[in-house]
Formats: structure tokens, sequence, C-alpha cells
């Protein structure tokens, strides 16, 4: 793999907006009318929120399946979108599918509280 070049510099300033949190996805469901996304529904401690991803596609059944359960990076603070007649309300860390290598979750290296702030 050739690594993607790297984005413009930002400051620290601009960093600091960015509120990534870490949840545990507790449910991965279908999106009817979709043929990329599917739903996560994340615990972030204080609450709940359904999160849009691209995931259908480059993952079998069995893998989303699987990442039921998990503890994965997300951004919060973003607009809610909608998507597919959907509403988003957060961003999951996914790494390597704009790298054209197999996706994984931004996931921490042991389990910590749901809603701690990465960064």
């Amino acid at each position: 793999m050739n690594p993607a070049p790297i984005k413009p510099v930002i400051t620290i300033d601009i960093l600091n907006q960015v509120d990534i949190r870490v949840g545990t996805i507790q449910r991965v469901e279908e999106v009817p009318r979709s043929e990329k996304l599917v739903r996560l529904v994340v615990n972030f401690g204080d609450h709940t929120r359904s999160i849009l991803a691209g995931m259908k596609q480059e993952r079998s059944q069995e893998e989303l399946r699987a990442i039921a359960g998990r503890q994965a990076l997300f951004v919060v603070n973003l607009a809610p979108r909608k998507m597919a007649g959907e509403v988003s309300e957060g961003m999951v860390f996914d790494i390597g599918f704009a790298d054209g290598v197999t996706p994984a979750l931004a996931t921490p290296e042991r389990p910590v509280p749901n809603g701690a702030r990465a960064g």
C-alpha cells in the first residue's frame, strides 16, 4: 500500500473542536433504502445514538454482527446528517477503506468507560 498524501496542516485549536468519544456498538441494523449503509446503535454512557456507516459492502454479514458489543471511536459533535431517509448523529472512525485496504474499526487497546474522550 502507498499511503495517501497527508492532508493540509491544521492548528491545535481546530483539532480541539473535534469531539471524539468511545462508545459501545450495541446493535448493527439494516438501513432499508441503502445498499451501503448500516445503522450502528451506540452507547455513550449517558445516552445512545444512531450512527449510519457505509459498511454494508465492505464487510460480510458475519463481520457486521461481530462488531456488536465492541467499543470504537466516534466523532460526536458533527451536525446530524440525513442519509437514505434516516438521520446519522455522528461518525465512526473506520480505518483503511479510503486507502483500499480491508477496513478496521479504530478501537481502544483495553475497555474504557463509554463516553470517554480521545485526545
